[in-house]
């Protein structure tokens, strides 16, 4: 039996998501080792944090290239700010590059509402996504956020939500997914959609 692999990069609350996904039957390899990544059926990308330093760590430890590599031939989801990584730039503190998988820049979200984000919204589907298979509109998530990504193209914006105005909450291109809720806090939705990702690799 194969494995997902969770990007161990010094970022992000690893457990959480490895017990979420044990508990769909989806077997974990927490691991910073590329060749463990290499062997993997599917790679999981974390984090929690600001976009520079989580960025600058991928690029210190050469996972960026990595991941890149891997996700031309199996699929790679992104959460929470392993989501905004797959975009081509992140401002916060200050402009620094993503992976430049999916088109948009990761800003702080423009509303009048509180932030950071925090709490269950629902969801919408702007565009059909293998993710969200047996998820129906309207069902909730949670999120933890004062950053999203902005100025997408709208075909690979397959979620969004509101927070006083409209919210990407998941992308999809090729290979590669996001979602910038946490699907491993989202209850029965969110081992749902870890589910879901758990059999494109079969």
């Amino acid at each position: 039996m194969g494995y997902t692999a969770i990007v161990d990069y010094g970022v992000g609350n690893l457990k959480s998501v490895s017990n979420a996904f044990d508990y769909v039957g989806v077997k974990t390899l927490i691991t910073g080792d590329p060749v463990e990544l290499a062997r993997a059926d599917a790679i999981l990308l974390p984090g929690v944090g600001a976009f520079p330093d989580a960025a600058d760590k991928l690029r210190a430890q050469h996972l960026d290239e990595v991941v890149l590599e891997q996700g031309r031939h199996k699929p790679v989801l992104g959460i929470c700010l392993g989501m905004q990584l797959l975009l081509e730039q992140g401002v916060e503190v200050r402009p620094s590059a993503g992976l430049g998988v999916v088109q948009g820049i990761c800003e702080r979200i423009p509303t009048d509402r509180k932030l950071p984000h925090i709490g269950w919204n629902s969801l919408r589907f702007p565009n059909h996504c293998a993710l969200f298979e047996g998820i129906d509109e309207g069902a909730c998530v949670y999120f933890v956020h004062s950053f999203s990504a902005q100025r997408c193209d709208p075909t690979q914006v397959v979620a969004v939500t509101e927070h006083g105005c409209e919210v990407v909450a998941a992308v999809h291109k090729g290979n590669f997914f996001g979602c910038q809720f946490h699907p491993e806090k989202s209850g029965e939705v969110g081992l749902q959609i870890l589910k879901n990702f758990g059999a494109m690799n079969r």
